[in-house]
């Protein structure tokens, strides 16, 4: 097998590695103002071509939380290829990926909030600020195609 050589792509997310803390802010309904918590996450580079972020924190009601994301970039595919998932569902979220600049933006078809059984799009995002801050935003597709921000997550570098 011929060695495989990092890309600049695996690089972009080995800026991740490190420990973080968040402050989250989240909409539960248009009429209800934001809930905020924080938590904290660390990010392991798995070889160099692989992160993993392992954050701890709290829901909306209180309730502790683990969520964890796997992230990397497949030089055949030319894509960056990630999965989420947290301790409060039992689903796994599979992503399709594109970049923009210092974006990567992380589509997934999955279970409507409003318990209809009905599925619809979202896009969850990680942005890349600068060395030592990130941004992670939820989006749910609306009906007219418009993208509903429900979901920010600042993030600063501890270490």
């Amino acid at each position: 097998m011929d060695t495989i050589a990092q890309q600049q792509e695996h690089k972009w997310l080995q800026q991740m590695a490190g420990t973080w803390t968040y402050e989250s802010e989240v909409l539960m309904g248009p009429d209800t103002p934001p809930i905020k918590s924080s938590g904290t996450e660390v990010v392991r580079a798995i070889g160099d071509f692989w992160i993993l972020a392992e954050g701890k924190g709290t829901m909306p009601d209180g309730e502790p939380a683990t969520m964890v994301i796997t992230a990397g970039y497949d030089p055949e595919l030319k894509k960056f290829v990630a999965t989420w998932f947290g301790s409060m569902m039992t689903k796994l979220w599979v992503y399709q990926c594109s970049k923009e600049g210092d974006t990567l933006n992380m589509d997934a078809e999955g279970p409507s909030m409003t318990g209809d059984g009905c599925t619809v799009m979202y896009r969850d995002s990680i942005e890349l600020i600068d060395a030592d801050n990130r941004t992670f935003r939820s989006q749910m597709r609306n009906p007219d195609g418009s993208w509903m921000q429900f979901m920010t997550m600042h993030y600063r570098r501890v270490k």
